[in-house]
């Protein structure tokens, strides 16, 4: 491919640069991204930009992709039956382009393999000595629970630091697999803490702290449940959970927005849990329809957004509607990955030049305050320096596993996590394993290091109290 440079930009030029834009924009596509695929050129969009012309051939290929993986483009694909009852499998829209970090089965291999929720939840647990919750009770939000093991170590911390206080806790999670595998970890934490209202529901960003869907059409579909747990055992209370099963597998559906790629809910839900015998105490914060308020002492924030995504969708879709359900005295702790470590060398050697990781704590906290306007002045942003605000977490391995010849499973286990961190497509993937090259480059960078780390990058956004 031939770039020819001139002092303008011609109109085909213009033209295409808005379609490539509108396109990368619709489906949280990098233009490094677009460019590699359509002509192996990651330069290709930022070229264009600064006024190159585009050829013939270039012009060509770049319509035919776009034309090929149009988000509107009335693609199906099969979902997975509702388990148990042997119906046909239900066609839902198909996402842009399979995506490497939607893989369960593959997020569930990093998860079981590297030690980042336990990092995370310490991290979080650290903001814990800074909270001055006031009555009727102490309220968190966990923006993307997934499978819980961080909130249920955030919530055992609590417990040790306000014992008697009241706890009320909304989890936003849209996957059923990750709801059901939270709500099992539940079952310790009423029991040891008596005194919670838990709240699980799919909502947006936008609508999940004020528990109310914005469209008016998702409002009247609704579906609130209420949950009293009898009894006073964990065993009890895990038995009841395990009930909901068929409630979660029938309503906790999700789809995939044909104008984003994203995960959107088939219907909105909201599942209250509480302890019965504790009702008379927890009848003051219990939330219902019309009667919800989200002044929440502590938000948690990690990785709630896709890493190639622009700073203004982070900031404008994610980060802003979480910042403004704070309340005075409240503080929402972001954490995402930031890079510079020996995972992005394994994919610095197999894909040189890619970035996952282009937008830094610095550029959040910026792009928030410009969303928040005049409102900027209520809050504090703390982006903290490297040595505060940058924390690693490991691969786990055996010291064996790395100071002799590394098996192929811990091999696997280490480029898993490197391209799963990096969010690589599946499309990307594809044309590198093919061969061995790419575990040749993971064993080389793992035994260069004795194992393998990566690094997490946190920020904290404090709503700043009213004077006395």
């Amino acid at each position: 491919m031939r770039l020819e440079e001139h002092k303008g930009r011609d109109t085909t030029s213009n033209r295409i640069l808005g379609e490539i834009r509108d396109y990368c924009r619709a489906t949280q596509t990098a233009e490094s991204t677009f460019g590699r695929l359509v002509v192996n050129d990651g330069k290709l969009v930022s070229r264009l930009r600064d006024g190159a012309r585009i050829t013939t051939g270039t012009l060509d290929k770049v319509r035919a992709y776009l034309s090929e993986h149009s988000p509107d483009q009335p693609q199906t694909t099969p979902a997975a039956p509702k388990p148990g009852n042997g119906a046909a499998p239900r066609m839902e829209p198909a996402p842009p382009g399979f995506r490497f970090f939607d893989n369960r089965q593959k997020y569930l291999l990093f998860v079981s393999t590297c030690s980042e929720k336990t990092e995370v939840a310490n991290r979080i647990s650290l903001e814990i000595s800074n909270l001055q919750p006031s009555p009727p009770a102490l309220r968190l939000f966990d923006a993307g629970v997934g499978d819980g093991t961080v909130l249920s170590r955030v919530m055992r911390a609590l417990h040790a630091r306000f014992p008697a206080m009241p706890l009320y806790v909304v989890a936003k999670e849209i996957s059923y697999e990750d709801v059901r595998m939270m709500l099992e970890k539940m079952a310790d934490r009423l029991f040891e803490h008596p005194a919670t209202v838990l709240v699980v529901t799919n909502l947006y960003y936008g609508e999940a702290p004020w528990l109310t869907p914005r469209s008016a059409t998702a409002a009247q579909g609704l579906l609130w449940k209420d949950v009293a747990l009898q009894g006073n055992t964990a065993h009890g209370f895990a038995e009841q959970i395990g009930d909901l099963e068929p409630f979660l597998a029938e309503n906790w559906r999700a789809g995939i927005s044909q104008k984003t790629g994203n995960p959107v809910y088939t219907r909105p839900v909201i599942l209250t849990l509480r302890r019965e015998d504790h009702s008379f105490l927890l009848d003051p914060i219990m939330p219902r329809p019309g009667r919800v308020i989200a002044d929440y002492d502590l938000v948690i924030a990690s990785q709630p957004y896709r890493a190639r995504a622009s700073v203004e969708f982070k900031a404008s879709k994610v980060v802003t509607p979480l910042v403004r359900a704070l309340r005075p005295g409240g503080r929402l702790v972001g954490i995402h990955s930031h890079g510079h470590d020996p995972g992005m060398e394994i994919i610095e050697q197999v894909w040189p030049g890619d970035d996952p990781f282009g937008t830094d704590r610095y550029a959040i906290l910026r792009q928030v305050k410009h969303e928040l306007g005049s409102a900027a002045r209520h809050y504090n942003f703390n982006a903290s320096s490297d040595a505060r605000a940058i924390f690693r977490y490991r691969m786990h391995t055996l010291p064996d596993e790395v100071s002799g010849p590394i098996g192929t499973s811990t091999l696997f286990a280490a480029w898993n996590a490197a391209i799963y961190v990096a969010q690589i497509e599946d499309d990307r993937l594809s044309e590198v394993v093919r061969d061995g090259r790419y575990l040749e480059a993971t064993d080389r960078v793992v035994r260069k290091h004795g194992g393998l780390w990566f690094n997490d990058e946190t920020y904290v956004i404090s709503r700043r109290r009213a004077p006395a």
